[in-house]
């Protein structure tokens, strides 16, 4: 598995974990730095599954 599908799960969970904080405490700031550190980290998790397809395909072909 990719680093970059660990990294990005993990930063997904503590960006819903800010905008937990955020939601609790009214402050729209924090939670969208929630939002957002969620949206990278999804993005950060497709790049590392594209990269472990890259991978799986170039092994399969060896």
């Amino acid at each position: 598995m990719d680093k970059d599908r660990i990294e990005g799960n993990i930063k997904q969970g503590w960006g819903k974990a800010e905008e937990a904080v955020g939601d609790a405490t009214d402050n729209p700031e924090t939670e969208a730095e929630g939002q957002q550190d969620q949206a990278e980290g999804s993005l950060q998790e497709g790049w590392g599954k594209v990269k472990d397809a890259g991978r799986d395909l170039v092994d399969d072909d060896a």
